[in-house]
C-alpha cells in the first residue's frame, strides 16, 4: 500500500509540474501578444487557448479590453481627422475675404483722410495683417499634417539659397530695425534637403527673429565632415525669452498673455518640415541671447 500511494503522489506531482510548466508557457504567449498588440499596426485578438477555466476567462476580458481600446484609438483618430480639415477649411474661407479687405485698405491708404482715419486704417491694416498671418499658418500646417508624401531630398546649395533669401527679406529686416551679420564659410556648402521645404522653414525662423529680436542677430553656417549647422542668434527683447524645451511644441508663443499678432505654429511648422528632411532642430539660451539651430546632413562641399 506504501509503495502504491507513493507512486500516486508520484504520478500527482508528475501532473502539478507539468500542469505549471504548460502554465507558465501559456502566460508566456499571452505576454507575447499583448506586447505585439503595442505596435499600431497590429490588429489581432489574444489567440492563446488556456487549459485553466479562470485564465480563459482573463484572457475573454482582456480581449474585451483590447477591442475599446482599438475602438477609442479610431475615433480619435477619426476626431482628430475632422478637426484638421475643419481648421484647413476655415483658415481656407478665411483667406479670400481677408485678401479683399487688404486690397480695399490699400486703396484707402491713397485717399485724403483725417489724421484721426489715417489712425484708425493703420490699426486696421495691422490687425489684417495679422489675421491673414494665422490664417496662412493653420492653413500650411493642415496641410504638412495630411502630407504623407515624402520629401524631394537633393543636393542643395545651402550658400546661394542663404544669399538669395537674405536679398529678398533685406526691407523687412531693414523695416524692424535689426542689423544682420551674416557670415559664411569661404566654401560653398552644399547639404541634403528640400529646397522648398528649406526656404519655408528659413522664412519661420526669420519672421520668429522679427519678432523677438533686439537690434540685430547673427547667421551662420558651421560644417563639418557629416553635417551642417545652420545658427541663427540674437538678443531677446526684455520679458520676451522663451521656454527653449517648448518653443517647437504647437501653439507655443513667448507671449503667453496672448495679445500678440501670432498663432505660435511658425517653428512648430519648422520642426515638422525637419522631421520630414531627416534633419534636426534645436535652441538654447546664453543670458539674453537666444539661438536656434538646424542641422543638415551634408551631400558634399566643393570650391
Amino acid at each position: 500500500m506504501l509503495y502504491i500511494a507513493l507512486g500516486l503522489l508520484l504520478v500527482v506531482c508528475i501532473v502539478l509540474v507539468l500542469y505549471i510548466v504548460i502554465m507558465k508557457m501559456q502566460m508566456k504567449n499571452v505576454r507575447k501578444e499583448l506586447a505585439r498588440n503595442l505596435d499600431p499596426s497590429y490588429d489581432k485578438q489574444l489567440s492563446v487557448a488556456l487549459i485553466d477555466r479562470s485564465l480563459n476567462s482573463l484572457a475573454a476580458e482582456i480581449n474585451n479590453s483590447l477591442d475599446h481600446q482599438r475602438k477609442l484609438k479610431r475615433d480619435a483618430v477619426r476626431a482628430e481627422n475632422n478637426l484638421r480639415l475643419s481648421v484647413s477649411d476655415i483658415a481656407h474661407d478665411l483667406r479670400t475675404p481677408m485678401t479683399v479687405i487688404k486690397g480695399n485698405l490699400q486703396l484707402l491708404e491713397q485717399e485724403e483722410l483725417s489724421p484721426r482715419g489715417r489712425e484708425y486704417l493703420s490699426t486696421c491694416r495691422e490687425k489684417a495683417d495679422a489675421l491673414k498671418e494665422m490664417a496662412d499658418a493653420f492653413f500650411e500646417l493642415s496641410v504638412l499634417e495630411s502630407d504623407s508624401s515624402p520629401a524631394l531630398i537633393q543636393k542643395v546649395d545651402l550658400t546661394k539659397t542663404l544669399m538669395q533669401f537674405f536679398a529678398d527679406s533685406e526691407a523687412a529686416i531693414r523695416v524692424n530695425g535689426l542689423e544682420p551679420e551674416l557670415v559664411f564659410p569661404e566654401k560653398t556648402v552644399i547639404i541634403r534637403a528640400d529646397e522648398q521645404m528649406l526656404n519655408r522653414m528659413l522664412g519661420n525662423v526669420l519672421n520668429n527673429i522679427l519678432k523677438y529680436a533686439k537690434d540685430r542677430f547673427r547667421m551662420e553656417i558651421v560644417p563639418d565632415d557629416e553635417n551642417c549647422i545652420l545658427r541663427f542668434s540674437n538678443p531677446v527683447r526684455h520679458g520676451q525669452m522663451p521656454d527653449t524645451s517648448l518653443m517647437f511644441e504647437r501653439s507655443y508663443r513667448a507671449d503667453s498673455s496672448r495679445n500678440g499678432s501670432s498663432a505660435g505654429l511658425g517653428l512648430f511648422i519648422v520642426r515638422l518640415l525637419a522631421e520630414k528632411q531627416g534633419a534636426e532642430v534645436r535652441a538654447y539660451t546664453n543670458g539674453d541671447v537666444l539661438t536656434i539651430e538646424l542641422t543638415f546632413q551634408m551631400k558634399a562641399r566643393i570650391e
